[in-house]
């Protein structure tokens, strides 16, 4: 993929505010041009040097340094220069000014990443990896972006791609020669090669779920009855008084979020109102919106007394949650009810384990539960950075292939191989070989300006 774009973009690639250093970035047919009327000649690629920095006027904005990357060898595949002056937000919007006055434009978020995308420098998940890198909130999750950005994800693609494309070759030569004798149409053969793919691609499932779980964490909502320490638990786990916690019954109205690291590991913590019918507006407004966590979470901490064990009405609200979301039973106060924190095995195949809150007795087995439900490893050995729709593509990926596989001991080839090309657009869309211009304009919407 290689485009020529007719305008030269630029933009302050440092954050806002004062600092040391601000770095302005020049990239287009014109950089050179536009650089040269503010700072005169420039140095010879990949050379820095000292220079004055005027204004379209001619006067002196700063003395900084001049790095210049001539086309195709840089960042964007274009010729790009970068002004590296002081850090003061009045003197970088002088020359901002300035190489806007010269010719260029100001950059759209995330326009130097999707030129480079499409001058074939990254493909599509290195070019989201720089991104993630940048929001990286944690050394698991910077550690999984710079794996993805060095190409280990879509390497892995790649070598899916590459078994597709040989099974399809193999299938589409037997096919225009159906009336010769090719053994390897077979369909227990076909199904066979189908099958080593689909394992290789549930591998690879399994470590792009972990490292989107490095990047965007787990959402856990802690549901229950009001006053079984809900809010408690949630300061338990934040380390801190965010939720305010009173004997009183609904206390908890609105949603609360906390956002803590768990190892590494981002966890959006989300305590809900007590769930119960109530003639209160407000309350009652509470209750639903807490309904409406527990549809969007990835895990519900179901908490009930230890003292009264699960009541007629606790039974009613387990059997109410989502029945896609896990769900966790916690047995709370066990310091009221004088049994010890423990595990209780599993109950309708929902693990329970019992706590005490208040003191934090038993919440180390908690964590490590909301560890084993997120598949995390401290390691984090393999991860790198995925995103939702990368999951979603792979999702669709297996679907196609399942379905080929199913229709493959049917001796139906026509049928396999259509399946295993909707298989391979859907590993396409991944890293950028097969998108929409709709798709790179939500991607790189979504990156910050200057990058």
């Amino acid at each position: 993929m290689n485009a020529a774009f007719p305008d030269t973009i630029v933009a302050i690639a440092t954050p806002r505010g004062r600092g040391g250093i601000g770095v302005l970035r020049l990239s287009g047919p014109q950089a050179g041009a536009v650089a040269e009327r503010i700072v005169g000649a420039l140095p010879e690629p990949r050379h820095f040097a000292l220079r004055r920095f005027r204004d379209a006027e001619g006067n002196t904005i700063d003395h900084g340094l001049v790095l210049r990357f001539a086309a195709p060898h840089s960042f964007t595949g274009e010729d790009v220069i970068e002004l590296h002056a002081h850090g003061g937000p009045v003197l970088l919007d002088c020359l901002l000014q300035a190489a806007c006055a010269a010719g260029a434009r100001i950059a759209r978020p995330g326009e130097f990443s999707e030129r480079a995308f499409l001058n074939g420098r990254l493909d599509l998940t290195q070019a989201e990896a720089i991104a993630d890198l940048i929001d990286a909130e944690s050394r698991g999750a910077l550690h999984a972006a710079a794996r993805a950005l060095e190409g280990e994800f879509s390497k892995r693609v790649n070598e899916l791609v590459e078994g597709l494309i040989a099974l399809r070759a193999d299938l589409e030569a037997a096919l225009d020669f159906a009336d010769e004798d090719v053994p390897w149409i077979d369909g227990e053969r076909l199904a066979a090669r189908i099958a080593a793919l689909r394992q290789r691609l549930g591998q690879l499932q399994a470590q792009a779920a972990q490292g989107r779980r490095l990047r965007e964490g787990l959402t856990v909502a802690i549901a229950g009855r009001p006053n079984v320490g809900k809010s408690t638990l949630l300061n338990q786990l934040a380390g801190a008084d965010a939720a305010i916690v009173s004997p009183m019954a609904g206390t908890t109205r609105d949603l609360l979020r906390e956002h803590v690291l768990l190892d590494g590991m981002p966890l959006t913590l989300i305590d809900t109102a007590g769930l119960r019918e109530t003639a209160e507006p407000i309350e009652r407004e509470g209750v639903r919106r807490a309904r409406a966590a527990l549809e969007k979470a990835d895990l519900v901490l179901f908490v009930a007394d230890d003292v009264a064990g699960l009541t007629a009405e606790d039974e009613t609200l387990l059997a109410s949650l989502p029945g896609a979301t896990p769900t966790l039973i916690v047995y709370n106060k066990c310091d009221l009810s004088g049994r010890p924190p423990a595990w209780l095995g599993a109950r309708d195949g929902r693990e329970v384990l019992r706590l005490c809150a208040a003191s934090g007795a038993g919440l180390e087995r908690l964590r490590e539960a909301l560890k084993r439900h997120a598949g995390f490893s401290g390691a984090a050995e393999g991860a790198f950075s995925a995103r939702r729709r990368h999951l979603e593509a792979l999702g669709r990926a297996a679907t196609m292939l399942h379905r080929a596989q199913e229709i493959a001991a049917g001796a139906n080839p026509e049928l396999v191989a259509e399946e295993l090309r909707l298989a391979q657009q859907a590993f396409d869309e991944i890293t950028g070989r097969f998108t929409s211009e709709d798709l790179l304009g939500r991607i790189f919407a979504g990156f910050c300006i200057g990058k």
